[in-house]
């Protein structure tokens, strides 16, 4: 059965009986009418799946308006600790901590006894609302959140795209698209072209605007795709700002011809777009990015690593010292490239993202390198279209939407892949799908923790519980899930966001509009002694050496 979402609306959509239908072009009834319009366009934004639909707080029952909240009897887990204890918050905060707490009547109590409290999920790469290849991602801040909540994540952090190179613009325009947001969330910046413009803005993203992560598309060439000139211009910028460097690594130029390759071979369908961007492609990218920020000495974060050969660029990287963050994502992890090859189209294109799912093998190896700390932290690349917009490329994969979906399913896959299977500690689970992502862009421990002082978001998770993932019932616009069928144990029950209950019993209780957005501020910890290792570099030069002008 669907699973309930619900959210404020001050009147209820009533079918109108044929006797009565005409009333509504009475010029009394043009009012009504208007709200009935804007309430449907609401409506099927919100989700496919929306049932029933309340005020947080009203009489119906929709969710408590108590804003003290006690989770009596669990076990609290942060990244590096877990103990069985209540935590009490108030106000939007997690006042106390530790066994036994007793409160007055008005304080909303939750039994969390025999299962998991633990922060909210932090979503570090996620794309809502984004243009893209002629069309936009069909999950808008409210639908892509709401299905976030579902699924145990309290925050995320999106991708702000420029208009035309303007990073100004492009701000603005995620600022009016966040304005029906539901939980919390931060911006990254996307760097497309470079003047001294773009210079200057990026001073302003980061001291006014609370943006401390910058990424540059190494693919897509002739739309986002940047040389190895701007990269170095970008990443000398970003450590002048303490600001993160990011990067999607993929020869772009090598694509652009493995695509014509693949093209000239009559290999049209959604498996050309594997067989056009192999892992060396991933490989080499990541390899050069690595490079070029060990030569201006910054900190460097690759986002979505898919294959063995980009993780092990990496790996090397972090052996010799250099500060390099890898974000597997989960359908990395999870999944491999077979569907690709599936004889539907339908169910092949949705499985078209970038870098491509790779092969069987990789994901079990990406898995054991998350485990080993090789791989930091896990996000989704949340970038969602429907089958009718995945069917744009149905002659030509070229022309297929890159992107699948994954934030409402993020905490629920990682358990069952990593902690039921013993790759990873209940802590460990923690610490990468929520604590190490706050630390990183500088959040932590607002976000991120169970201490006191922190918000409270959080989730209750029961380890004895399974869940399914189905198109047919989870949050998402889209009619299509990449997880589709998928079964495991350990469930969030309840998510609760700066608070507030907002996942309970199967049921959304979320509010257009509550969402906030959280400045993250530069110079994170991955910036430490860097000013030292410059020093030391300039040190060892031995330079410049004084010469006589020789005589004639």
């Amino acid at each position: 059965m669907a699973s309930k979402l619900r959210y404020p609306l001050p009147w209820r959509i009533k079918p109108c009986s044929p006797t009565n239908r005409s009333l509504l072009f009475d010029r009394s009834h043009l009012h009504l009418l208007l709200l009935l319009l804007l309430a449907s366009l609401v409506l099927s934004s919100a989700s496919q799946h929306a049932h029933e639909f309340c005020s947080i707080g009203d009489d119906s029952g929709c969710g408590s308006s108590s804003t003290k909240l006690l989770i009596k009897g669990g076990t609290v887990v942060n990244a590096h600790h877990k103990e069985v204890a209540d935590v009490y918050v108030e106000d939007g905060i997690i006042a106390s901590i530790g066994p036994n707490i007793v409160v007055g009547d008005e304080v909303n109590i939750i039994d969390a006894t025999g299962k998991y409290v633990m922060p909210g999920g932090i979503d570090p790469h996620t794309h809502l609302e984004m243009d893209f290849m002629e069309t936009a991602t069909i999950d808008d801040f409210f639908t892509g959140q709401a299905a976030a909540l579902a699924g145990g994540t309290t925050m995320h952090i999106d991708f702000v795209i420029p208009i035309n190179g303007d990073l100004s613009a492009g701000f603005e325009s995620y600022v009016s698209k966040a304005k029906k947001s539901v939980m919390d969330y931060g911006f990254h910046m996307a760097i497309t072209k470079w003047d001294e413009a773009v210079s200057k803005d990026m001073e302003v993203m980061v001291k006014e605007h609370g943006i401390n992560s910058f990424k540059f598309f190494m693919a897509y060439k002739g739309a986002l795709m940047i040389n190895d000139e701007l990269l170095l211009h970008g990443l000398e910028r970003c450590k002048s700002l303490g600001a993160l460097a990011m990067v999607h690594a993929e020869n772009g130029d090598a694509v652009a011809e493995g695509q014509k390759r693949m093209i000239d071979l009559g290999i049209t369908g959604p498996e050309g777009h594997a067989l056009s961007r192999p892992p060396i492609l991933e490989a080499e990218a990541t390899a050069r990015a690595i490079r070029l920020a060990g030569f201006v000495n910054t900190p460097l974060y690759v986002v979505h690593v898919m294959s063995i050969d980009a993780m092990e660029e990496i790996a090397k990287a972090k052996k010799s010292g250099q500060r390099v963050i890898g974000e597997p994502v989960v359908s990395g992890l999870v999944l491999d490239d077979s569907w690709l090859w599936h004889p539907d189209f339908t169910t092949a294109a949705k499985y078209v993202m970038s870098p491509p799912i790779r092969k069987a093998g990789h994901g079990e190896v990406l898995k054991a390198a998350l485990s080993a700390g090789i791989l930091q932290l896990v996000g989704t690349d949340h970038c969602t279209f429907n089958s009718t917009q995945k069917a744009l490329g149905f002659d030509d994969f070229r022309k297929i939407p890159n992107g699948v979906n994954g934030i409402e399913e993020r905490m629920h896959l990682i358990w069952d892949t990593m902690v039921e299977t013993g790759l990873i500690s209940v802590t460990d689970y923690v610490r990468i799908t929520s604590t190490e992502c706050a630390r990183i862009f500088n959040i932590y421990p607002q976000k991120g923790a169970i201490l006191e002082g922190s918000d409270a978001d959080l989730i209750i998770l029961n380890p004895n519980a399974s869940f399914r993932v189905t198109s047919a019932s989870h949050h998402s616009r889209s009619d299509t899930n990449v997880y589709e069928g998928r079964t495991g144990k350990g469930k969030v029950e309840v998510t609760i966001s700066r608070g507030r209950v907002v996942w309970e019993d199967d049921t959304l209780k979320v509010t257009p509009g509550l969402g906030r957005y959280i400045k993250m501020k530069p110079f994170s910890y991955l910036f430490d002694g860097i000013e030292k290792a410059d020093a030391a570099y300039l040190a060892s030069l031995s330079a410049p050496v004084q010469r006589s002008r020789a005589s004639s």
